[in-house]
């Protein structure tokens, strides 16, 4: 099979409330809604039977990573960039200039907020601790958009540059495998079939 070698599956938790009215969620922590059940429920079909979960702390992710029949590991370096001030908005209200601000400057953060910078560093040394791991065993990491758009440019070796060049829809799995040159993106934004 195609992907009998990938052994890093990176999720994306269910879908929450706030994902569905559209709110900009960030430290916020809500709960899957029941349809965030359902579709962590198809996701952790579709990977099977993994050696290791890897969670953020928020209960989105978590309440997604206990799908994969795993022990979950909580690892504080994968919870969701924060957007300081303008968590809890619709995303149609976040001005314009600090859209293009996050677009083009890494290191730009909101009042209260988390640069992609700092998230990238964060999300590196998390990867870099797994290290040969990832060699040896399958593990998911349940987390949240930004953090797995910089695993994936780590991945690719580009720069968070790629992180409003690419959509991640809720409970999809992007695999990755430790290459023989180094890290190798397999699959990106991929969901299951819903569970009837």
């Amino acid at each position: 099979m195609w992907f009998t070698d990938v052994v890093l599956y990176l999720v994306r938790h269910g879908r929450t409330a706030a994902n569905a009215q559209g709110l900009m969620q960030g430290r916020l922590d809500p709960p899957i809604d029941e349809i965030g059940h359902r579709q962590a429920e198809a996701i952790a079909a579709l990977v099977g039977d993994v050696d290791a979960v890897i969670s953020s702390p928020l209960v989105r992710a978590q309440e997604t990573a206990t799908y994969f029949g795993r022990e979950v590991t909580v690892d504080e370096r994968w919870i969701e960039v924060a957007y300081g001030e303008y968590e809890g908005i619709p995303t149609s209200e976040v001005p314009p200039e600090v859209w293009q601000e996050w677009r083009t400057n890494a290191n730009f953060s909101t009042k209260g907020g988390e640069s992609f910078a700092s998230l990238d560093e964060r999300v590196r040394s998390a990867l870099d601790d797994l290290g040969e791991r990832i060699h040896e065993q399958d593990i998911v990491v349940v987390s949240h958009v930004s953090p797995i758009k910089a695993a994936v440019a780590w991945a690719l070796g580009v720069t968070m540059e790629i992180m409003f060049h690419c959509h991640l829809s809720q409970a999809s799995l992007c695999r990755v495998d430790r290459g023989r040159f180094g890290p190798l993106l397999h699959s990106f934004n991929e969901q299951a079939p819903p569970v009837d």
